[in-house]
């Protein structure tokens, strides 16, 4: 994020308040479950974009040779830096115009960054820049298309359309924006950019606090694992996860 920042983490205890304090392991499992899937078992250079304290870090440590976290929140980098040490190179900065070369990184991951982003096109070239020919970037996107604001605009609780392609902004979430997206307007910006789509995943199917009460965490997860194949072609789920490749020149 640049000069017109939508949320700046820099202060914020964002691994306590959100994810230690709240009921969210499920989504956190939901994430990794995903990334295992999608990432590559064997890279030189990887870079978690947006990746704040390294939430996700045991899932690709033990695939690349060297990590960089990156992320705009230098509180968020150095707590990082307090868990991992010399496991991870942290940079910080833009992340329309992120601190790398092109094509330096053979892996990179973002991970519930887009909805922070005004312009995704922008950022998403960004990171096709930087990903060598041949490499892998897998890419979570926020779903604007799921059922519960389906039926929420179908009931004229909400006047956001999830059938149009138009890019959703909940202001009443965050004044500075917070943004949600259709499948086929991401994947045209995917396509524009030059990214081959190898794979998609409907994650976070189940997230919801009266199903957490219901049957669990230990069993959304078992139902979860399921359902991330059998609903990507729907694209369901609040986050859907994008493998994607840099065509070889």
């Amino acid at each position: 994020m640049s000069e017109k920042i939508v949320s700046d983490y820099n202060g914020y205890d964002y691994k306590k308040i959100f994810w230690e304090d709240a009921d969210r392991e499920y989504e956190d499992q939901a994430d990794r479950m995903a990334i295992r899937k999608l990432l590559p078992k064997r890279m030189e250079k990887f870079a978690d974009i947006g990746g704040g304290y390294g939430r996700l870090a045991n899932e690709y440590l033990k695939r690349a040779r060297k990590v960089v976290i990156f992320d705009y929140s230098k509180s968020e980098l150095k707590q990082a830096k307090e868990i991992y040490g010399d496991k991870i190179d942290t940079k910080a900065g833009d992340i329309y115009k992120l601190p790398f070369k092109d094509g330096e990184l053979d892996g990179l991951m973002m991970v519930r960054v887009t909805h922070h982003l005004k312009h995704l096109d922008k950022a998403v070239a960004e990171l096709y820049r930087v990903l060598k020919p041949g490499g892998v970037a897998v890419i979570e996107v926020a779903n604007k298309r799921t059922l519960p604001k389906i039926v929420r605009f179908i009931t004229r609780r909400s006047k956001v359309n999830p059938f149009d392609k138009k890019v959703a902004n909940y202001k009443e979430i965050s004044k500075d924006g917070f943004y949600n997206y259709h499948p086929k307007y991401v994947e045209e910006i995917f396509d524009k950019v030059g990214f081959k789509r190898e794979r998609v995943l409907s994650v976070s199917n189940f997230r919801s606090k009266g199903l957490k009460k219901v049957f669990g965490t230990k069993n959304l997860v078992k139902m979860e694992n399921k359902a991330q194949k059998l609903l990507a072609p729907i694209r369901f789920a609040p986050s859907i996860y994008y493998k994607l490749r840099k065509p070889e020149k």
